[in-house]
């Protein structure tokens, strides 16, 4: 892989290499857009096949923070961290501490969170070594009941451009995963709406709190795509929607909180084709960012939800561009942060008197 030219096709700013022997750390840190603030993403502890693939993934998800940061209307640019090994490993102390110090280096310009295979308790040992770093427990808290309530404002305000109305008391929602945003989503469309939820996931403990708790139907997983119903909401795998899932899917709407639901670009455009209504990933999903933004601010829990309910009128927002421009929904919400990224960077400097800010 040419990373220069990768870098270049994807506008990123700076991609750090970092390695400490001690502690067994290898880390990859990619700082997307700076344009709005700091790059703000999580740190991702993978067992990567190979340094191509955990510098892809580092690219590829920074620039979707980005995106997100910019479609969500807040002062952040994208970054991502990746660290290369066993995230199963108990010894984590020095792992992280080193992790914090590759973040220090960059004084500020990226802002490091948990992400897959990582924790608070992670986010705590790297703390010892940089103040740039958000998530941390006893602050903003678990992300998912916020996470939720923009993926359920988000879910309504998809049914609204596809039937016309964002009631749902009368919709049939497949939920593909109960894990925790999947938990709090069935909550919300239950309590908030009564809606009928089909639901499945690989861990059946998971299943039963979410039938427990809503009196959903439960499904085995591989049927959960060609259940009828009105919206298919993805709370968990990512590239979910493909070849192989998309023609069996009788559903109009869909809408849901997991990363990367589109195997490729193409299958965004497979989606409009067929004339149903796709919820932008990152876009629908922000919450989480939303919620750790409002712990550097120190916003109350409600803000940070009130924040998360912006999701509605933003998605409506894309709906709008996408049926001025004629383009897919996820073209639409590429273009909305673009538009906001470079608005921003095109404004012209002032001048100040010396010894001001």
């Amino acid at each position: 892989m040419d990373l220069i030219a990768k870098m270049q096709d994807l506008n990123h700013e700076q991609v750090v290499f970092c390695s400490e022997p001690s502690s067994g750390y290898v880390g990859i840190i990619a700082i997307h857009d700076t344009t709005l603030g700091p790059a703000l993403g999580g740190t991702r502890f993978w067992n990567y096949a190979s340094t191509e693939e955990a510098t892809i993934d580092a690219l590829r998800l920074s620039r979707g923070m980005t995106y997100k940061a910019a479609v969500a209307g807040l002062d952040l640019g994208g970054g991502k961290s990746v660290i290369i090994g066993d995230n199963r490993r108990t010894d984590r102390e020095a792992l992280f501490r080193a992790h914090g110090r590759a973040v220090e280096t960059l004084g500020g310009r990226y802002i490091t969170a948990e992400d897959v295979g990582t924790s608070p308790s992670d986010m705590t040992y790297v703390r010892f070594e940089t103040e740039h770093v958000t998530g941390l427990t006893g602050l903003s808290g678990d992300p998912s009941p916020v996470t939720a309530h923009g993926v359920y404002m988000g879910m309504k305000a998809a049914a609204k451009k596809h039937w016309g109305t964002d009631d749902l008391s009368s919709r049939t929602v497949l939920l593909q995963g109960c894990g925790n945003v999947g938990h709090w989503l069935a909550k919300y469309l239950h309590d908030l709406e009564g809606a009928k939820l089909i639901v499945t996931d690989v861990d059946e403990g998971k299943v039963r709190s979410v039938v427990d708790a809503t009196g959903a139907t439960s499904v085995a997983p591989d049927d959960i795509y060609s259940q009828e119903g009105d919206i298919f909401a993805p709370c968990a795998l990512g590239a979910i929607l493909n070849d192989d899932t998309i023609p069996l899917l009788k559903v109009g709407v869909i809408a849901g909180g997991a990363n990367n639901q589109l195997a490729e670009e193409r299958h965004g455009d497979e989606l409009y084709r067929l004339g149903k209504t796709y919820a932008p990933d990152y876009v629908i999903n922000s919450g989480g960012l939303i919620n750790v933004y409002g712990e550097i601010h120190r916003w109350s829990p409600d803000r940070a939800k009130t924040k998360a309910g912006e999701i509605y009128y933003t998605m409506l927002k894309i709906y709008q561009i996408s049926g001025r421009d004629g383009i897919p929904s996820y073209q639409a919400a590429g273009r909305l942060a673009v538009e906001r990224v470079q608005a921003v960077r095109g404004l012209k400097s002032m001048w100040l008197p010396r010894g001001c800010p």
